[in-house]
Order: structure tokens, then C-alpha cells, then sequence
């Protein structure tokens, strides 16, 4: 019986990377074709981060693909992501949108050059129900207070809140979708650490992005180190945003 579960199990396996493999293959044609890379990484974010620790509600379940989730303000946009990934859901019927959507980030920040994330199948799609409330998600406007205050709820220390933040090094802000508008750093489509050396340079290029929320990590001291060692040692801001995305991309999913 043993060695029959076993055997059952590596075969599971390979089916599972055999998937994951031709669905990264369909997202890097996509991406190859329409570069909506940012896009994607933020469909997972908000997907992922509507977590809560205490009572085990959000996660990554694609419950974001139905109102009231989808029509909330964070998630203006959104509609567009989803939508592109509704071919490759159609042509791969067996991995789940909330697989689907996490893979998508995954695959998007490597393509941009960054890290490599590990990555497995097994998230559950929920159902419309289980759409969680307004409000779980990062307002931009606001402090650190803040940043840790929706952080710890999923359950990210200091240092994988700043690592996260590293993100913004891909796209832009769209004054329709969040109410700011612009990118972060002078290549919005290549993932590495340049976030940090922009927000921490002394001749600030005006015409790039800071939001409240980016400023307010130099004002806390302990934030503040890791935004510094993360603009002096891209390997090292690799090596931690590759597991605090990790963490991200399966809160809720695997409990």
C-alpha cells in the first residue's frame, strides 16, 4: 500500500508541473504579445491580500472576480487582467482561477527579470459568497501605522512589508483606477531594486512616483534599514521578496 501511495503521489506531481509548464508557456506567448505584467502581479496582490489571520477569511481564492469584490475601489481596473486570462483558463479547464492568478504574478515577475518564486497547484476557488468587505486592502493616502496595520492582519512582519513594497518597481498608477498617476522608476517593466535606490536618491527625479505610503517607510527607523539595504544589495531584496511573495501567493490556501 505504501509504495502504491507513493507512486500515486510523484504521479500527481508530474501531472501538477506538466501543468504549471504549459500554462507558463501560454502566459510568457501572452506577455511576449501584450506586455501586462504589472498588471497581473497586482490581480494577485489583491487577490492574496484581502487575507485575515484571525479568522481565516480572504486568501488567494479568486473570490476578486465577483461583485461586491471586483466593484471595490482598490480593484478598479482589474476587470481588464481577468479578462485577459480567461483564454488561457479556457484552454487549461483544470487549474483553478485562483491557481491561475497566482501563477500569472509569478511568471510576470520573472519574466521582468526578477526572482524566481516557487510555486505549487491547490488553491480553491470560492464561490461568490465568500467575497470578503471593503477596506482590507492598502490605502495608498495613508502611514506606516497603516501599512502594518493591514500587513499584520495577513500576517507580514515589517521586513515583508518592505520587500513587498519592492513590487512597485514594475508598472504605473493610473489616476482613474487609484487616483495617482505615473511609475515608480525610469523602467516600469524590469524587476529589480531600483524602487528603492529612487525613493532614497537625493536628486529625485520629479516626474516619478512616491506615494504616502512610500515616503512613510523613511520616517520609521527600522523600515527605513531595510529600504536601504534593499537599494544597496538587489540579491538580497531578491532573496527576501521571493518569499514574501511566496507567502502572499498562498495565504488562506493551504491551511
Amino acid at each position: 500500500m505504501g509504495a502504491a501511495l507513493c507512486k500515486k503521489d510523484t504521479s500527481s506531481n508530474t501531472a501538477d508541473q506538466k501543468l504549471i509548464e504549459a500554462v507558463k508557456k501560454d502566459l510568457i506567448s501572452m506577455y511576449q504579445e501584450t506586455p501586462c505584467m504589472p498588471l497581473m502581479v497586482r490581480l494577485a496582490w489583491h487577490d492574496a491580500g484581502t487575507y485575515c489571520a484571525a479568522d481565516k477569511t480572504g486568501g488567494a481564492n479568486a473570490s476578486i472576480r465577483f461583485d461586491p469584490e471586483k466593484g471595490h475601489g482598490a480593484n478598479a481596473g482589474l476587470q481588464i487582467a481577468m479578462e485577459k486570462l480567461e483564454p488561457l483558463k479556457a484552454s487549461h479547464s483544470e487549474i483553478s482561477y485562483a491557481d491561475l492568478y497566482q501563477l500569472a504574478s509569478v511568471v510576470a515577475i520573472e519574466f521582468c527579470g526578477g526572482p524566481q518564486i516557487p510555486f505549487r497547484l491547490g488553491r480553491t476557488d470560492m464561490p461568490q459568497e465568500k467575497c470578503t468587505p471593503d477596506g482590507r486592502l492598502p490605502d495608498a493616502n495613508q502611514g506606516c501605522p497603516h501599512l502594518r496595520d493591514i500587513f499584520g492582519r495577513m500576517g507580514m512582519t515589517d521586513k515583508e512589508i518592505v520587500a513587498l513594497s519592492g513590487a512597485h518597481t514594475l508598472g504605473r498608477a493610473h489616476k482613474d483606477r487609484s487616483g495617482f498617476e505615473g511609475a515608480w522608476t525610469q523602467e516600469p517593466l524590469v524587476f529589480d531594486n531600483s524602487y528603492f535606490t529612487e525613493l532614497l536618491a537625493k536628486d529625485q527625479d520629479s516626474s516619478l512616483l512616491k506615494l504616502p505610503t512610500d515616503t512613510a517607510m523613511l520616517e520609521d527607523p527600522e523600515m527605513k534599514k531595510l529600504v536601504e539595504s534593499y537599494a544597496e544589495d538587489q540579491k538580497k531584496f531578491f532573496e527576501d521578496y521571493s518569499q514574501a511573495h511566496l507567502k502572499l501567493s498562498e495565504l488562506g490556501a493551504f491551511e
